[in-house]
């Protein structure tokens, strides 16, 4: 009898690195370079109940079947064979040096998004800064409006612990599913309504947040701004704020005041589609019920006018004083956990007239397609993806899809075939979670975690770090460069670049954060308690003259119409929200989630769908001057009646993809992504 020789489990703390509000910690038992196990990690009070569905489903997205595990290249046929690593990067290498020598480095596209978080990325970065600059990104797909709205308003972006929220006795839920898509603050929730708290879901549709609600209000999609001036307005002239608060800690309450006074209850309603009582009531409620906790989804923010609708729902938070005590923050982005970052915000955050010399030319993450084809002097040759999919993710896929023709040569790294990667020339295999360590931070909860990693990659699969440092070997680039910008591909090489990060903080030793998250000295566990706020003024400022200089809408908050409304040809507003199912176009394509959503659906009122003569699980099509798709429906009586939703995420290899139909659009402020501004018609099939 053969003697089989196994090594013994071991178990590791790590982090979920998506794209998610709750980075839930949790732990896993490896055996033999194979997970066995997830389970909770006690250490984190933020997700002490550990992971969601999707990060239970490590377990078969690890050793998915179709995962892509060596580099391909596409043929002349059209089809991916497999290629060997030396005739990939000499390929890539050729491609890079030819499009410098002949266009500039600017002819090439590096796009990144959010597929992955650590603060390895720097290094891609790093990697075209050597390599003589490219043309980058700005704006974001995800939350600019509501970070910069936030960060006019209070100076920067924080709030309280997650677990402070069973401090409050009166939690409103602005346009945000908690229940599907930040799972874990549904624990801090319960506890705050066990202690006497009341809860007001205010949303479009009724999401499974509205279970945990004790008041729901459904505005028109895209008026909550109105809907916040109309209850500023109720609260001030019923004198129903904190003016020992606002005479200490705000500036420009005396011009709010005024300008609130033609925002009345009546023009909101006839705006908002709430009655007067309605909006009476949720004022009452604000006025009268503290300490208080508002917590805004990114989906209003993702409107034309949703960075001024977030400063009016702010100003709420402002004139009742609900900011800096327990249980009164506004809870929409915590930033505290960015330690290593010199302002605490993602570079992607940054405007395009930022450069430091090397990324001298931009392109609009909301525009993407429009504006890849818009560039000239040097028009772009060649696009590098890595950490996105941006022919499902950014709006407008058909102008995508027509840039991505219009180039020469596609880079994609991935660790499965999605949209984008389908069109690439060449397709590198990027690592999972848990084949190279790490260090993450999240924007919900405040920890500082380290994703150690627990297995070894499949033979042909190459981290990033790898890959740019063999890049840059082939491409001949300085070796003082080399050393000083990327990282040699060994284990010991990429921890100890990432201990150096550490140096400044003792707080943070390497071997406390294998254990399990740590908070750096500088958390906060109440936001604000010490009322400083990195404002020109010092104050928190309702009148703001960053907003009218740098991005040219009023200093106060107020409200416009968004730029797409229902009409006769296309009378039903498009939502597209998040889904528990995945994070954007991940793991979509796993068994355990299809048994769950095996298809795309769109969601229509019965009353709606009676007026297009459409049953339960008739394919209908939906169209608009950008496209159209074909799709099952799904009746919902939760939805508003002028809307049809379908989910992010689903891509056109799942047979439809929402943002066939979505313009590319910029919000009012903060370079964000306007996704919501969009109608559309629909057909019984």
């Amino acid at each position: 009898i053969m003697q089989v020789n196994r090594m013994p489990r071991k178990i590791f703390s790590t982090v979920c690195p998506r794209n998610c509000y709750s980075s839930c910690s949790f732990r896993v038992e490896t055996e033999n370079n194979i997970i066995k196990r997830i389970f909770p990690h006690e250490g984190n009070k933020a997700t002490p109940e550990g992971v969601c569905l999707k990060g239970l489903s490590y377990l078969e997205r690890t050793g998915a079947k179709d995962r892509i595990l060596y580099p391909l290249k596409k043929t002349k046929k059209g089809v991916f064979e497999r290629i060997s690593w030396d005739e990939a990067l000499d390929t890539i290498s050729n491609k890079l040096s030819a499009f410098r020598e002949q266009y500039g480095a600017q002819s090439i596209l590096f796009y990144a998004a959010s597929g992955i978080s650590g603060l390895l990325n720097e290094i891609s970065g790093n990697f075209w800064r050597i390599f003589g600059g490219a043309t980058t990104m700005y704006g974001n797909l995800c939350w600019p409006a509501g970070l910069e709205a936030t960060r006019l308003t209070l100076g920067e972006n924080k709030h309280n612990a997650p677990w402070d929220l069973e401090n409050a006795r009166l939690i409103i839920i602005w346009g945000k599913n908690p229940a599907e898509t930040n799972v874990q603050q549904i624990i801090h929730l319960q506890k705050a309504v066990e202690k006497g708290a009341k809860v007001v879901l205010i949303d479009p549709r009724k999401s499974d947040t509205y279970a945990y609600a004790h008041y729901y209000y459904a505005p028109v999609a895209g008026t909550d701004g109105a809907l916040a001036l109309a209850v500023a307005n109720i609260l001030i002239k019923k004198q129903l704020i904190d003016h020992h608060f606002i005479a200490r800690y705000v500036k420009g309450f005396e011009e709010f005041e005024q300008h609130i006074k033609k925002y009345t209850p009546q023009w909101a309603s006839d705006i908002c589609g709430l009655s007067v009582k309605q909006i009476e009531e949720l004022a009452e409620l604000i006025g009268f019920v503290k300490p208080m906790t508002i917590i805004p989804g990114y989906g209003m923010q993702r409107y034309t006018n949703g960075g001024q609708s977030v400063r009016a729902i702010l100003a709420l938070q402002v004139i009742t004083g609900n900011i800096g005590r327990k249980g009164a923050t506004w809870h929409y982005a915590n930033l505290q956990s960015y330690v290593f970052d010199a302002i605490k915000e993602p570079e992607s955050y940054y405007p395009p007239e930022f450069s430091d010399g090397i990324f001298r030319r931009t392109v609009s993450m909301a525009r993407l397609g429009k504006d890849m084809m818009a560039q000239k002097n040097p028009p772009l040759k060649m696009i590098w993806v890595e950490r996105g999919n941006p022919v499902a993710q950014n709006p407008n896929t058909n102008s995508i899809l027509k840039a991505f023709g219009q180039l020469e040569f596609r880079i994609v790294v991935e660790q499965f075939m999605t949209d984008t990667a389908y069109l690439a020339d060449i397709i590198l295999p990027a690592k999972n979670m848990f084949e190279q360590c790490d260090l993450v931070g999240g924007y919900w909860n405040p920890y500082v975690q380290l994703r150690q990693k627990v297995l070894e990659p499949p033979a042909e699969v190459k981290p990033e770090t790898e890959i740019y440092y063999l890049l840059a070997k082939k491409l001949g680039v300085d070796k003082n460069l080399i050393e000083k910008y990327l990282i040699e591909p060994t284990d010991e090489a990429v921890e100890n670049w990432l201990k150096n990060k550490l140096r400044d903080f003792p707080e943070l030793s390497w071997e406390k954060l294998k254990e399990g998250p740590q908070l750096a000295a500088s958390h906060e566990e109440i936001a604000f308690a010490d009322y400083v706020f990195r404002t020109p003024s010092g104050k928190i400022e309702l009148y703001s003259e960053q907003a009218t200089q740098k991005w040219k809408v009023s200093p106060l908050p107020d409200y416009s119409t968004i730029v797409e409304n229902p009409g006769s040809k296309f009378p039903l507003r498009l939502m597209s929200p998040n889904t528990k199912n995945r994070i954007h176009s991940q793991f979509g394509n796993l068994p355990s989630i299809k048994m769950i959503s095996p298809e795309p659906l769109a969601f229509l009122h019965p009353e709606t769908a009676k007026l297009y003569e459409v049953r339960n699980a008739d394919y209908i099509k939906v169209f608009n001057k950008r496209g159209e798709i074909k799709i099952k429906v799904q009746l919902d009586a939760g939805m508003a009646k002028d809307a049809l939703l379908i989910h992010n995420g689903w891509q056109q290899l799942n047979g439809a993809s929402p943002n066939m139909l979505s313009e590319a659009r910029e919000t009012d402020i903060g370079h964000g992504t306007a996704f919501h501004d969009n109608c559309v018609q629909i057909e019984r099939l």
